[in-house]
């Protein structure tokens, strides 16, 4: 008989077989992980992307258009006739040479690109039916531009057509509905525009809407569109007058020529910004500095005229979104680093879960011949066939729910997580298992001191995380990568301290407790006391993502309150109504009765007080001072005393005043006060304040309004006060010379930009995602103990301990450790704040504006955000251990004496 040969199964399916549980659980951590690792870099770039796209359309075309301009050539200069450089297929050429470079640096939107020809300056129109405001006659300003007939829709009429012979003394044009409206323009009006060879009849042939208004065809010069009221800069009253726009037919570049007012050519591109990236910054920054003064402007001039020039907004907003984005990137890169700590740590924690459990397999294999890398090599292969699936299932979740233009950051990220996936068990094991043991050694021993290597590799750590801090303390936000791992590093000398300084501790506490009664507490404390070498990776996920929490929380509470304080100094109370004439009689009683409205408090604003000896004018304030004052009170803006308001002498009124005009007239010294109509009040200063909820931004002087005369006395503002007033409400009730602004409202404001709100977003969430790393961090450590923990009370069952001092025992023995986590947390999160405020512009961040009404916001530790994790980690340590302890005294003695066996 022939021998049967002998079948080895499989060492990865058996594996898989044996514990498809611990499989299952392993894919889905790596799943997990690296979804929300690939995720993070694609919801960056998309709310940065919509970030620039919002800056650029806030901006609007006539400042992000890159738009080109040459005026007459010279014949010495150029040697080409200006009909022949002005005509339409020249100009139209030109476009064609200039648009792959442009498009080279900016990307251009061709549908909204426009070219043509106009003049600088406007030509008076002297028909007598258009409107002169100030007896000024209206401008007109003739514009041939390409794509016409495309971008307008004709109200009325046709389109001008062109006779084809620019020395004719007649022309069609068209205008825009908003200019007829205006200008009085009906069709078949005839504008007579002045010129060098006599005046031109420009007949209307049109009136035309357009079908985009905001877009950069007839954005770029709103006058195309819109036509502006202007006003003479000259001294005295002001003189206006119309300007308007007549749209010639785009062949029609010759006539343009033929007037007056330094005719030009131009093209206009504007910058497509549905596709704007803003990992391009830096390129597109470059490419629009290289048209208006580089090689950019160099090879257009060479292609179309020498005396080309190129002018745009463009580089002005790019660099306000740059600096906005990193004011804010700071911010994301914390969390992203927090949260990946703590991911990475579960990672390795989850490897050294499983190695743990297979100990005595792996020793018992190491024993038996097999090599350290032949164990490795085969623990590397069972991973690897669950961790790669997963890791491609959790990126390929990412890029399906979040998409967008870059992969790479997100398949780098994803990546990252399945390698730790990978080699977090074949690390963990050969590290154990290098040499061959009969008995695997105890951690818990207090006996046991730290190797040197360990000794010397924690002090390492710890000089290059304390020099790091100190660097970030010193540089603030220059230093760079340093600001995202603040919260890792103070993490990480946190951990390191504690961990070497509470064991001696609570073995010095032990000692006295064990003279009291009862074994528990004396027990909990010598176990609590006896910390394992795994114990560091716990501990260092929960002290980061304590700090990631407790910075994220002051950073969010320090921008709410920035808003929140911007807003009032704007508003003055949560909700007024302003108007530049007196208010009627009875409104303050209709608006006490809109829902939402508490208080109302009327005051008398009187713009124009001009004080007798100087020139300038400072904002007169007259109020009821019992009702001011408990305004003043209740917003905290200069609260002040009703007696401060009231004087014996009513020919000198107290008022409440600004620093500056303060210092201008001084302290209780009377000066004369003159108003609009004409009469003169005397005032004495008798307190400075830097604010008031009446004029909150700029100088002020408040006084009793019962000692004002009858024709400044009457209210023009009304203060409100209440939780949330009804806005319909509110501007229903008043009347249509009054303004009304809300606190709530204006608040919003400031928060529009999706670059700030996408980071709060994402910033929420990875302190999100790290909190769930850090609680199953800390359910891996217990699941981890629980084995050693189910024996132990099992052997001291049958010694005569009971259930409810087993129950007590466990939790007394996790509350230690739980407190440890607490206190580091709250201490780590405290410095990381103090390390990083330098550098962290609150300002820049919750009102994205220099111009603030608030001052410069500080970033300062917010006791809710220190404490409310803390108390969290330490109430979900001791409810799991108590659950623990619950599950474990239900099982029977014999049977927990059989736990963390083998099989």
């Amino acid at each position: 008989m022939r021998s049967v040969p002998a079948v080895v199964a499989p060492w990865v399916r058996t594996r898989l077989r044996a514990a498809p549980g611990a499989a299952l659980a392993l894919a889905l951590l790596v799943a997990l992980t690296a979804c929300l690792a690939g995720a993070l870099p694609r919801a960056v770039d998309r709310y940065e992307d919509a970030g620039l796209r919002h800056a650029l359309g806030q901006a609007g075309p006539e400042r992000t258009t890159v738009r080109a301009t040459a005026s007459i050539p010279e014949y010495g200069e150029s040697g080409e006739d200006p009909d022949v450089s002005f005509s339409p297929e020249a100009v139209k050429r030109r476009f064609g040479k200039l648009l792959p470079v442009v498009d080279g640096s900016v990307p251009v939107d061709r549908a909204q690109s426009s070219y043509g020809t106009t003049t600088d300056d406007g030509s008076p129109a002297l028909e007598p039916w258009l409107p002169r405001p100030t007896g000024l006659p209206a401008q007109v300003t003739l514009v041939a531009q390409s794509g016409l007939a495309g971008h307008a829709r004709v109200s009325e009429g046709r389109l001008p057509r062109t006779t084809g012979r620019p020395d004719v003394d007649e022309a069609e044009a068209a205008v825009s509905t908003a200019t007829a409206r205006a200008l009085h323009i009906k069709l078949g009006s005839v504008i007579h525009v002045p010129r060098p060879s006599g005046p031109l009849s420009v007949r209307i042939t049109g009136i035309l809407a357009p079908r985009d208004p905001a877009g950069a065809y007839w954005s770029t010069v709103p006058l195309l569109r819109t036509p502006a009221l202007e006003r003479l800069p000259e001294p005295g009253p002001p003189q206006t007058y119309w300007h308007g726009a007549l749209l010639l037919p785009p062949d029609a570049t010759l006539t343009v020529l033929s007037t007056g007012g330094n005719p030009f050519r131009y093209w206009n591109f504007a910058p497509g910004t549905a596709g704007g990236q803003a990992h391009d910054l830096g390129r597109l920054r470059s490419g629009v500095a290289s048209l208006e003064s580089g090689p950019g402007l160099r090879r257009a001039r060479s292609l179309t005229d020498p005396e080309l020039t190129v002018s745009t907004g463009l580089d002005d907003v790019v660099i306000a979104f740059g600096r906005l984005r990193s004011g804010i990137s700071p911010l994301v890169g914390v969390s992203a680093a927090g949260t990946a700590t703590v991911a990475t740590v579960v990672l390795l924690m989850a490897g050294g879960l499983a190695a743990d459990r297979r100990r005595t397999e792996l020793a018992l294999l190491r024993a038996r011949g097999v090599s350290l890398p032949g164990l490795t090599g085969r623990l590397l292969a069972e991973t690897a066939v669950v961790a790669v699936p997963a890791g491609a299932l959790g990126l390929a979740a990412a890029l399906v729910l979040l998409p967008g233009v870059r992969a790479g950051h997100a398949v780098a990220a994803a990546l990252a997580v399945t390698l730790t996936a990978c080699a977090a068990l074949p690390l963990h094991a050969a590290l154990t298992h290098r040499s061959v043991r009969l008995t695997a050694p105890r951690e818990d021993m207090a006996s046991v001191r730290p190797s040197r290597r360990r000794t010397v590799a924690e002090l390492t750590l710890l000089a290059l995380a304390a020099g790091a801090v100190a660097t970030l303390r010193s540089q603030g936000a220059s230093a760079g990568q340093l600001v995202s791992l603040a919260p890792v590093l103070t993490g990480v000398i946190a951990a390191l301290l504690l961990l070497r300084l509470y064991p001696p501790l609570l073995r010095r506490l032990a000692r006295p407790a064990g003279r009291l009664r009862g074994p528990v507490t004396p027990l909990s404390l010598a176990r609590a006391g006896r910390t394992r070498a795994s114990a560091v990776m716990p501990l260092l996920a929960l002290l980061t993502a304590l700090t990631t929490a407790a910075f994220g929380g002051s950073v969010l509470a320090g921008v709410a309150g920035a808003r929140d304080h911007a807003a009032l100094l704007t508003v003055g109370a949560d909700a007024r109504l302003d108007s530049a004439t007196a208010l009627p009689a009875g409104l303050a009683a209709r608006v006490r009765a809109v829902p939402g409205v508490r208080g109302v408090t009327a005051a008398a604003i009187t713009y124009e007080a001009t004080p007798t000896d100087g020139v300038a004018t400072v904002p007169l304030v007259g109020v009821d001072p019992p009702a001011y004052a408990g305004l003043t009170a209740r917003t905290g803006l200069g609260a002040i005393t009703a007696k401060q308001l009231k004087g014996p002498d009513r020919h000198q009124l107290p008022a409440i005043a600004s620093p500056a005009v303060a210092r201008d007239h001084g302290i209780r010294q009377p000066f004369s006060v003159r108003l609009a109509d004409g009469s003169t009040v005397t005032v004495r200063i008798t307190a400075v304040r830097d604010r008031t909820p009446a004029a909150p931004a700029g100088d002020f002087l408040v006084v009793d309004r019962a000692g004002l005369p009858s024709s400044a006395a009457r209210p023009t503002t009304l203060l409100l006060t209440g939780a949330h007033p009804d806005a319909a409400a509110l501007r229903r009730t008043a009347p249509a010379s009054a303004t009304a602004r809300l606190l709530t409202e204006e608040r919003a404001r400031y928060a529009d930009s999706p670059l700030q709100t996408g980071a709060g977003h994402v910033y929420t969430a990875a302190v999100a995602a790290g909190a769930g790393f850090a609680v199953l961090a800390l359910l891996l450590a217990l699941l981890r103990a629980a084995p050693e923990r189910t024996a132990l009370l099992a052997r001291l069952r049958t010694m005569g301990l009971t259930r409810a001092q087993g129950r007590r025992l466990l939790v007394l023995e996790s509350l230690p450790q739980a407190l440890l986590a607490a206190a580091g947390g709250i201490l780590t999160g405290w410095a990381a704040v103090h390390v990083l405020s330098p550098g962290i512009d609150l300002t820049t961040i919750a009102v994205a504006s220099s111009q603030t009404p608030g001052g410069e916001a500080v970033l300062r530790p917010d006791p809710w955000s220190l404490t409310l994790p803390a108390l969290t980690v330490v109430t979900l340590a001791v409810g799991v251990a108590a659950t623990q302890a619950w599950w474990t005294t239900r099982r029977g003695s014999v049977r927990g004496l059989r736990a963390g066996d083998p099989q």
